[in-house]
C-alpha cells in the first residue's frame, strides 16, 4: 500500500526531469513557465476523473531540494549540477 505512491512519485520525478530537458529549461536564460512545461496542477473536476497527478508532487520535491529554481518572473529551470549532486539523480532518466 505504501510502495505504490513511492513508485509513482519516483516515476513522476523522472518525467518532470525529462520535461525540463525536452524544453531546454536547464538555465535561467531558457526558463519556462509552468504552463509552457505542462506542469500546471489539475483542477478539482479533472482530478476526480483522471486520478492523482504525481508530477505536481515531484515538482514540489525538486523545488524543495533546490534542483528546480524559479526566476523573479516565476519561470522554472532545472539545475543539472544540483541534480547530479543530489540523491535524486538516481531517478533521472539519464545524465547530461
Amino acid at each position: 500500500m505504501f510502495l505504490i505512491p513511492q513508485w509513482r512519485l519516483k516515476r513522476a520525478i523522472r518525467q518532470v526531469i525529462s520535461i525540463f530537458r525536452k524544453n531546454n529549461a536547464i538555465n535561467a536564460k531558457n526558463a519556462k513557465t509552468i504552463d509552457e512545461l505542462g506542469l500546471r496542477p489539475r483542477g478539482m473536476l479533472e482530478g476526480m476523473f483522471k486520478g492523482r497527478d504525481y508530477k505536481t508532487y515531484a515538482l514540489s520535491a525538486l523545488m524543495r531540494a533546490e534542483i528546480v529554481q524559479q526566476t523573479e518572473d516565476e519561470r522554472l529551470y532545472l539545475l543539472e549540477e544540483r541534480l547530479s549532486a543530489s540523491n535524486l539523480s538516481r531517478y533521472a532518466p539519464y545524465s547530461r
